[in-house]
């Protein structure tokens, strides 16, 4: 199961450095409910599994209903791009389309893990999901939230920064996420 993850992200990366010399058409601008697009840095680490631990630079556009994801190489190679829109989300690596029926499960081929990409719109705005029960971090914790199993620590986020931490199920994983332009 790992080696599929792992497989399917250096064909996104594959892909990524062969396409990078073809001509594409840039995508359809979608309507950015937040009114912007989010671009960043995402670095995702995989307890004891540094193989399949990664960063790249990432651009989020739209919404948990409808927008895209566009993970980009070290030097700036499209690795892959996700769309979604009611009833339809695709996975394009430059070579190859895939169609999933939940937002969950195109993460999990894209990034080898179930990361989730619907709360992301608003942890990135320092809220919880209100699609989802939440609870306040500890005091000690410092300033964000639990939700959907993940620890959410919004302390930095005025300089950008979000980290989410989930434990269970394993691997543990921490998603660190550095946006551009802070909120």
């Amino acid at each position: 199961m790992k080696r599929r993850h792992a497989a399917a992200l250096l064909m996104l990366a594959g892909a990524g450095l062969l396409g990078g010399c073809a001509t594409t058409q840039p995508p359809a601008p979608l309507p950015d409910e937040a009114g912007r697009a989010r671009v960043g840095r995402l670095a995702v680490q995989v307890a004891g599994d540094s193989a399949r631990s990664f960063s790249a630079g990432f651009e989020l556009e739209g919404s948990a209903a409808q927008g895209q994801l566009t993970l980009f190489s070290p030097i700036g190679l499209p690795l892959g791009r996700a769309q979604w829109r009611p009833g339809e989300v695709q996975l394009d690596s430059g070579t190859q389309t895939q169609r999933f029926d939940h937002l969950d499960t195109m993460m999990e081929a894209l990034v080898g893990e179930a990361l989730p990409l619907a709360a992301l719109f608003d942890w990135l705005e320092g809220r919880p999901w209100p699609d989802e029960a939440s609870r306040p971090l500890a005091e000690t914790d410092g300033p964000g939230f639990r939700q959907l199993g993940w620890k959410v620590s919004t302390g930095r986020l005025a300089d950008g920064l979000l980290v989410a931490e989930r434990r269970l199920p394993e691997p543990a994983l921490t998603v660190r996420i550095r946006l551009d332009t802070p909120s």
